[in-house]
């Protein structure tokens, strides 16, 4: 059970991800950077009992970033894109 709870680190909550899922059933979450597909599906339909129709991942790389003289970088993340059957829905989305 903790290997799903590493691979799913977050739900994304934002304007435009509430939009997402209202509309065409997609649920966005932070994962791990070395999650594959198939293991987000398995992590999604156990956590939350849902059955997952489609899976599209995205990597968006850290920025650098310059304080003073100092340069530094913030850390890459990976995003999953997650589609439900109709009529399935996750509770954390909702309310």
């Amino acid at each position: 059970m903790s290997a799903l709870y590493r691979t799913i680190v977050r739900p994304i909550i934002t304007e435009r991800t509430s939009a997402a899922y209202q509309d065409r059933g997609e649920y966005t979450f932070e994962v791990a950077p070395d999650a594959t597909k198939h293991a987000i599906k398995a992590a999604v339909e156990q956590l939350f009992g849902v059955k997952v129709t489609g899976v599209w991942t995205s990597i968006a790389r850290g920025k650098t970033r310059r304080v003073g003289q100092s340069i530094g970088r913030r850390p890459h993340t990976k995003k999953a894109i997650v589609k439900l059957r109709d009529g399935d829905t996750i509770a954390i989305f909702e309310g």
